[in-house]
């Protein structure tokens, strides 16, 4: 049974980078540090979709890190109920304006405006 490979976060970076950064084709970086194409191809995917959270090994944060993640996480929540709030006042802003339209007159005949 062959046991499974470990690589370093700096490895990864720099098979990363030849690709994005040095113009290699993903075969040919693959082929010249001897891993697997389409292993540096979920590598690259990784490093892109990420925020520079790639490779953490096992989802291990540093104290700054969970900090930065939970106030992502608040200010995604305080934007929505911003939205929400703004898309609110607007509904009802239109729903006053129409409201005050149609309410009947309030002039007495012979009153002049």
């Amino acid at each position: 049974m062959t046991t499974r490979k470990l690589y370093s976060k700096e490895f990864k970076l720099d098979a990363i980078s030849l690709v994005l950064e040095q113009g290699y084709s993903r075969a040919h970086a693959a082929r010249s540090l001897e891993i697997n194409p389409s292993m540096l191809g979920r590598w690259i995917k990784e490093h892109e979709s990420v925020d520079g959270q790639a490779f953490r090994r096992s989802g291990k944060l540093t104290a700054e890190q969970l900090e930065i993640r939970q106030l992502r996480e608040e200010n995604r929540h305080l934007k929505m109920e911003k939205d929400i709030l703004r898309k609110a006042t607007v509904f009802f802003a239109k729903e006053t304006h129409r409201s005050v339209r149609s309410l009947p007159s309030t002039r007495r005949p012979g009153q002049s405006t």
